[in-house]
């Protein structure tokens, strides 16, 4: 097979654990990866070269960073400095929800998609082990994928849209598992919510405990940095 039969997708790539070991198994796979990750006026903007790097260490196409002013709107403590990030479990969804953010992310990582006719999106949400986000669940990604297989012109003319979510049902420490066979380096990767600009994590945060949680059902050491 010649390099321009290979199938090419769009892969999520936020720099944290999730989506690196979602890239690694869109690269096991066999698709050409052309990686995209989004400047949201996120707090924890250190992800962001976390990203670059895992994306240099897979050898993606390219690597896309998107800036979408997130901060415009607020409501959630991942943009909006006057809310603190919890250090404790919360009930219902928590305040580090981002309004329609995984629908923004992903309308933007469809219109690149079409762009560069790829027909498959992977994203590395997760209804396992996570902090009750709307728009990670099953019906969001089957709704999402329904919607973008009636809003493009590739999709319409016959060239369906796949949305793959392969961490759906994993929990975090089969997750941390599938990742260290595939070769990730888990050190690369900020997954803290309240991160320091050298990506340093709390220790105290929903993403921190899972993490953390996952490292330790898996029986491997946690390479994460903390502050």
């Amino acid at each position: 097979m010649s390099a321009k039969d290979v199938a090419k997708a769009v892969v999520l790539l936020s720099g944290g654990l999730d989506s690196a070991t979602t890239l690694a198994i869109a690269k096991e796979q066999g698709f050409d990866c052309h990686a995209v990750s989004f400047d949201y006026q996120q707090r924890h903007r250190s992800e962001l070269a976390a990203a670059g790097e895992i994306a240099k260490f897979f050898g993606v196409s390219e690597h896309r960073i998107m800036k979408i002013d997130s901060g415009g709107h607020g409501g959630s403590a991942l943009t909006d400095t006057d809310i603190a990030v919890p250090e404790t479990p919360q009930q219902g969804i928590p305040v580090t929800y981002v309004p329609a953010r995984n629908t923004v992310f992903l309308a933007l990582a469809l219109g690149y998609a079409e762009v560069i006719g790829a027909n498959d999106i992977f994203i590395g949400v997760n209804a396992v082990d996570y902090s009750g986000y709307p728009d990670c669940r099953p019906e969001f990604i089957a709704a999402f994928e329904a919607l973008a297989n009636v809003a493009t012109k590739a999709a319409v003319q016959g060239a369906r849209v796949k949305m793959h979510t392969p961490l759906m049902e994993m929990d975090k420490s089969r997750i941390i598992k599938t990742g260290s066979k595939l070769g990730v380096d888990y050190s690369m990767t900020v997954s803290c919510y309240q991160a320091d600009s050298k990506g340093r994590a709390c220790g105290v945060c929903d993403s921190c405990r899972f993490r953390m949680a996952g490292f330790s059902a898996a029986g491997i050491v946690d390479p994460t940095r903390y502050a």
